[in-house]
């Protein structure tokens, strides 16, 4: 059967979950993570109870402790338990940790006093230290190495995936247990007895689970210790802060993480005064989690005209903006529907931050970025865990009066204020230091994504034709696939401009000689800068804008998104800069599609022929730099954008290429311009 114009359909590899061993400890992992969450519900719960008798202050206090010493374990003991755990048998250390972690759980109920719950968080967490990286350095083990990154994604599925399993079924308990006592006065238990024993049982499970893994090797090799939560810290923002865009990524990142943990800290006693007990607990913590999982999975979908960067900054505000209204809204049933909200913001920035961390930062640096990201992390949520609560506590409770109402505003309420000013800010700053659309209001940019539109400037002039521009690096076969593309469109009938950048002008000529000579090394960033887009602008006006006024399609070989990545991420020019001058230069005229034709520098070059031009002749260093902004455009604005895999043989690039420009071409094919005009379209080299 005939496949005109597409790839061959390839025999989707089997889900690695067919691999048995690693199915087993899938599975203990999934019970071992429901029982972590279960266990910080139900223990946060138990400190609220024990000490709700004593007050406000001691009950927001002794919540908060909780959180602390679930904290100070891996800020104290981690790199130490890692090492530790390493020169072990790695099923045994995990069973060991199960077992141990399933007594200190059990013993909670039968003693009943808050030092032991902070003595026994304590405990656990520093059991789940000798867990985790036993487990992390048995799952390259069981599965092949190019799965590994799936079997990852489901790793990373169960450790989040299971926390609104883990709080719906701690509201369920709840509920049971109140309707049970209700109906019998003499029943004594209480809802977090219950949860701890679903959480103690989790555990022995897992332990059974991974006793009967004898799969996992004995003999392995030493890893090199991990260096001290706060070195990382320091050397990974040494590194981090010089990148503007990733600096922004971060910034916003670990703000979203305060503003939660500012949540969190204070959740229970919140709950509490608006009267929820253990059920409505239970209940925000599920709702903030089915909030993450849907603007993980709908938030890019739903804003996919808007650019990721915008996105980002977006949604933090919003998650501010949100947060305030839960903090001055009495009512549960609103609070829990906020608290969706709120988590489908956070989801939404960190599924983007995270995937903008990865196409900003190179692959030398991007695992140290990550653990730099999570030990800031961890350093800033015990920090505002321990900070907030004892807050909250000092702050106390007030009645503000005002006539013939009475409004309570407590710590809790100053506490999410203050969280929502903090997300505001660093959304804002995030937003400044990330934009991709300067010049455009970003009110006007929200609202045209929400209705699926990307937002164009008012005085754009209309345009009949079709604008696709060609993108990649050096050798990255853009200018074959420009011109097979041309043919291609005038076989079936269209009118077709084929020009490059620089010099498709006079002028642009000259500029184009000037630019690309090796013997011009000595011209500066900012000038070289200067002279792309003075082409550009002489270009746009001469030859561009005209042709897709008379209804002609236009194939470019490099547009603004070259000068973006060459001048901006290559030669490390303020990116805003190099945007502000194209955008006047070009007079805001964006392509209708760029193609980016993506391969690697090394590869890349390797195609080129000699002698080098002043541009080919830079470091690898520099065509790395330029790769990664091509890529970083290319996730700001998926709806512009095909990313086409360079290293595909060329008729398979054009398929797929061709198969992209059918969605746009215009339905029916226009009129021959030849009939219309008298003229005969030529080819612009």
């Amino acid at each position: 059967m005939s496949t005109h114009g597409r790839a061959a359909t390839r025999r989707r590899p089997p889900n690695v979950l067919v691999n048995a061993p690693f199915r087993r400890l899938w599975t203990a992992m999934s019970v071992c993570s429901l029982g972590d969450w279960l266990n910080i519900i139900a223990l946060t719960a138990l400190a609220g109870n024990l000490t709700a008798a004593s007050g406000f202050q001691t009950q927001t206090l002794a919540v908060g402790g909780v959180f602390v010493a679930k904290m100070l374990p891996a800020i104290l003991l981690g790199p130490l338990a890692g090492a530790v755990a390493d020169r072990f048998d790695r099923r045994l250390t995990m069973v060991g940790a199960d077992v141990a972690r399933f007594a200190v759980v059990a013993s909670i109920p039968l003693v009943g006093s808050y030092q032991w719950v902070i003595i026994a968080s304590f405990l656990v967490e520093c059991a789940n230290l000798f867990w985790v990286p036993a487990k992390d350095a048995t799952v390259p083990n069981l599965v092949p190495r190019e799965r590994l990154e799936e079997a990852n994604r489901l790793n990373l599925l169960v450790t989040y995936g299971t926390a609104p399993v883990a709080a719906a079924l701690f509201a369920v308990l709840s509920a049971v247990v109140g309707m049970i006592s209700a109906a019998s006065p003499g029943f004594g238990a209480q809802p977090t007895d219950l949860a701890l024993a679903v959480n103690a049982l989790a555990y022995l499970v897992s332990a059974a689970l991974i006793f009967t893994l004898r799969e996992i090797p004995k003999g392995h090799t030493l890893r090199v210790s991990t260096p001290p939560v706060l070195r990382q810290v320091i050397e990974g923002w040494r590194f981090v802060g010089g990148e503007r865009v990733v600096r922004g990524l971060v910034i916003g990142m670990l703000g979203a993480f305060a503003a939660g943990g500012a949540v969190v800290g204070v959740a229970k006693a919140y709950v509490s005064a608006l009267g929820g007990g253990d059920a409505g607990y239970g209940a925000v913590f599920c709702a903030v989690f089915l909030g993450m999982g849907a603007g993980m999975f709908f938030g890019p979908r739903l804003l996919g005209a808007l650019s990721r960067r915008r996105m980002f900054g977006v949604a933090i505000v919003l998650a501010g903006v949100t947060l305030a209204a839960i903090a001055l809204i009495h009512n549960l049933a609103l609070v829990v529907v906020l608290t969706v909200v709120l988590g489908a913001c956070a989801g939404t920035a960190w599924i983007i931050g995270y995937t903008l961390i990865g196409l900003e930062v190179e692959d030398g640096l991007r695992g140290r970025t990550f653990s730099f990201l999570q030990s800031l992390a961890r350093v800033t949520l015990l920090l505002v865990l321990a900070v907030v609560s004892a807050f909250a506590g000092l702050f106390g409770e007030h009645l503000l009066v005002v006539g013939d109402m009475t409004y309570r505003f407590d710590g809790t309420n100053l506490v999410l204020l203050l969280g929502a000013l903090l997300a505001v800010v660093v959304g804002v700053l995030a937003l400044r230091h990330m934009d991709d659309r300067p010049g455009v209001p970003i009110g006007a940019d929200l609202f045209a994504a929400l209705r699926g539109e990307r937002f164009t400037v008012e005085d754009e002039e209309p345009r009949a034709g079709l604008f696709v521009t060609f993108e990649g690096g050096e050798g990255s076969g853009k200018t074959t696939q420009s011109r097979l593309l041309a043919i291609w469109l005038r076989d079936q009938g269209f009118d077709v401009v084929q020009t490059r950048e620089p010099g498709s002008t006079k002028i642009g000529m000259r500029l184009r000689a000037i630019l690309l000579d090796a013997a011009h090394q000595g011209l500066s960033a900012r000038s070289e800068a200067l002279l792309y887009a003075a082409d550009r602008a002489e270009h746009v006006e001469k030859v561009i804008r005209p042709a897709l006024q008379r209804g002609s399609t236009v194939v470019c070989d490099r547009y603004v998104d070259s000068s973006l990545a060459y001048q901006g991420a290559g030669r490390t020019l303020d990116p805003d800069d190099v945007a502000r001058v194209n955008a006047w230069a070009t007079g805001g005229l964006l392509p209708d599609l760029t193609v980016l034709i993506d391969v690697p520098p090394s590869v890349g070059l390797r195609r080129m022929a000699s002698p080098a031009d002043r541009i080919e002749s830079e470091p690898m260093e520099f065509h790395e730099r330029v790769r990664h902004e091509f890529r970083a455009l290319a996730a700001a604005a998926p709806d512009r954008y095909l990313v086409v895999d360079g290293t595909l043989p060329q008729d398979e690039i054009s398929r797929i290429i061709q198969d992209r420009v059918r969605e746009v071409l215009p339905d029916p094919v226009p009129g021959e311009t030849e009939a219309a005009t008298g003229t005969i379209p030529a080819i612009r080299d």
